[in-house]
């Protein structure tokens, strides 16, 4: 008898891989409705935590028996679809498919037959205008189910979105189904069904061949691994050996530089999008941060660097002053509280705030960038530009890695290097294990299983756009009383609101540069950087006892680490201190003008 025939329960591994299907099932729904996330945060760090902790320090998490990384993509391509749909109005249904130009999207109505189908819908699925729903090519019980699932949402007094998996070709390919119903004011309701299938754009081939040099048969093993065909399928289909396309599957790796066929496989989704994107998204930026109650507005100025790019910051303060240069965290918290900004114009002080790489509209880099030694170079550029030699540097949060990596690449620039909830390298898996779970989330995430944070990061900022920016710190800093007391203050709120307008904002979501810098903060050893400081400039850190990304434990411990750094600590703060105590940073930042 086998062991569970003996009653011995389900093994270790059988748990793992439960837990690890529930996390597939959440991250779907999650791309369906992002209030769901913090359900998946829950379901994640029951399934990592274990995994976290058993791993060696330096060594990422990796998977084997499921492709995360696949599952990721695809969802992160779902959310994009269900996202740029928001909110459903109440149009025509074909109005309502128009959002989605590569995905396969129609409607369904009261009896069950397909209303309205876009293109990508009638190519991928074969289906057309008045066809039954067991037109789909499903299974005839997960046909079946899914036609429950319909009838069910319409017969709802509610209309919560609802999510469907199922396999089609044959149990080869998993698609995912988005419904969510919509009641007009006049008409019977229906179901808006959007897919996780994709429709290959003309000239794509061509596009991909020129940018990476491949011949025509890798373009369409590269079609079939984005379509989710097996390899042993695509040997079939292509009349060659398994090992024949394995070779030609590592040879299109060599040429995109991937190191997996998942990463092969998200490079050619993202890289789809830049080949069909045609929105300038810099000329949908506002002119200038404006206060809806105390803070004057500032208009954005920009500079265009020396390799074209757009670079846009801000001048709080006396214009004519001396100046400092503000690092506003990967938030991108650009404004000061109205009465801090009064009080750097009565002082005479010049705060200078890059709008960096990605936020705002400033131009994005590669994926390939070192982030540290082109931002570093584009903070000198823009002193250059505004003939400025010398000046202390004020951080947030992280933004000390980009402060301490400029003063290394320029150290005759910097003054002194004042962080405020500073953060230092981590050397140790009990600095994460100790951070609340939003934070550990997120930085955990990039440290251990970075090809997976850009979904997690992307859906956050969907979260954080659906529930409103109140509501979504609320839920982030709710368990630090301290930090949800500094941004109920009316002008901590307001300048928080205004000033992440570059992060997060109607017409701008920046996670694509927040996740790329997390990630180069968490997966390089950046401890030289401030080492070399040492000895040669000033460093001064302001930290809240109650952070809920250091842990006062994990403070004591960088204080050892860097004995030489100046410490101030609060017992009444958190990580929002500069927002609290930015009288004393002044007070600091005036010594070293």
């Amino acid at each position: 008898m086998n062991a569970k025939a003996k009653g011995t329960g389900p093994t270790p591994a059988d748990k793992a891989g439960v837990q690890a299907h529930d996390v597939i099932d959440r991250l779907y729904e999650v791309a369906v409705d992002p209030i769901r996330y913090e359900d998946l945060l829950d379901q994640w760090e029951t399934m990592i935590s274990p995994y976290r902790c058993a791993q060696e320090y330096e060594t990422p998490i990796s998977f084997s028996a499921i492709d995360f990384e696949t599952h990721f993509s695809r969802a992160s391509r779902l959310l994009d679809r269900i996202d740029s749909a928001q909110p459903f109005a109440n149009g025509t249904e074909q109005g309502l498919l128009a959002p989605f130009e590569r995905s396969a999207a129609f409607t369904i109505r009261r009896d069950l037959t397909i209303g309205t189908c876009n293109p990508p819908a009638m190519a991928t699925l074969g289906l057309g205008p008045g066809d039954p729903l067991d037109r789909l090519p499903l299974d005839r019980g997960e046909t079946d189910a899914l036609r429950d699932q319909v009838q069910r949402m319409l017969d709802a007094n509610t209309d919560t979105p609802g999510m469907f998996r199922a396999r089609i070709d044959a149990k080869t390919r998993l698609i995912v189904i988005q419904l969510r119903v919509i009641r007009p004011e006049y008409g019977a309701p229906f179901v808006v069904a959007v897919t996780s299938e994709l429709i290959w754009p003309d000239g794509f081939n061509a596009f991909l061949k020129s940018v990476f040099d491949l011949t025509e048969a890798e373009t369409e093993i590269l079609r079939a691994l984005s379509e989710c065909h097996s390899i042993r399928d695509i040997a079939e289909t292509r009349g060659r050996s398994v090992e024949t396309v394995r070779a030609q599957i590592k040879s299109l790796q060599a040429k995109t530089e991937t190191r997996s066929q998942s990463e092969l496989v998200r490079l050619t989704l993202s890289t789809m999008d830049m080949a069909t994107f045609t929105q300038d998204a810099a000329s949908h930026a506002p002119g200038e941060s404006k206060g809806f109650k105390t803070l004057e507005p500032r208009p954005f100025e920009t500079l265009t660097l020396r390799d074209g790019r757009r670079f846009d910051y801000l001048t709080l303060g006396d214009p004519d002053g001396r100046p400092c240069l503000f690092g506003p965290q990967d938030y991108g918290l650009t404004r000061w509280p109205a009465s801090a900004e009064a009080e750097a114009t009565h002082r005479g002080i010049k705060v200078i705030v890059p709008v960096r790489a990605g936020f705002g509209a400033s131009t994005p880099l590669p994926r390939d960038a070192v982030l540290a030694d082109v931002i570093s170079d584009d903070y000198a550029q823009l002193l250059d530009h505004l003939g400025i030699a010398r000046l202390p540097l004020i951080s947030l949060g992280g933004d000390f890695f980009f402060s301490v990596h400029f003063h290394a690449r320029h150290p005759d620039r910097v003054s002194a290097l004042i962080a405020c909830a500073g953060i230092l390298p981590l050397t140790r898996a009990a600095q994460y294990e100790r951070m609340q779970k939003w934070h550990r989330f997120i930085l955990a995430g990039a440290r251990y299983t970075p090809h997976l944070l850009p979904f997690m990061v992307k859906a956050g900022f969907a979260l954080a756009r659906k529930l409103g920016k109140r509501a979504f710190l609320h839920a982030v800093y709710g368990n630090c009383p301290a930090d949800i007391d500094t941004f109920e203050d009316p002008e901590v709120f307001e300048a928080m609101v205004v000033g992440s307008e570059v992060s997060l904002s109607r017409t701008h979501i920046a996670h694509a540069a927040f996740s790329a810098e997390v990630i180069e903060q968490e997966t390089t050893d950046w401890r030289p950087a401030v080492e070399f400081a040492r000895d040669r400039v000033p460093v001064h850190f302001l930290n809240g006892l109650k952070d809920p990304q250091t842990h006062r434990d994990t403070l004591h411990e960088l204080m050892q680490d860097y004995p030489w750094i100046e410490y101030s600590t609060y017992e009444d703060a958190g990580q929002l201190i500069f927002f609290l105590h930015w009288r004393d940073v002044l007070d600091i930042l005036e010594k070293h003008l």
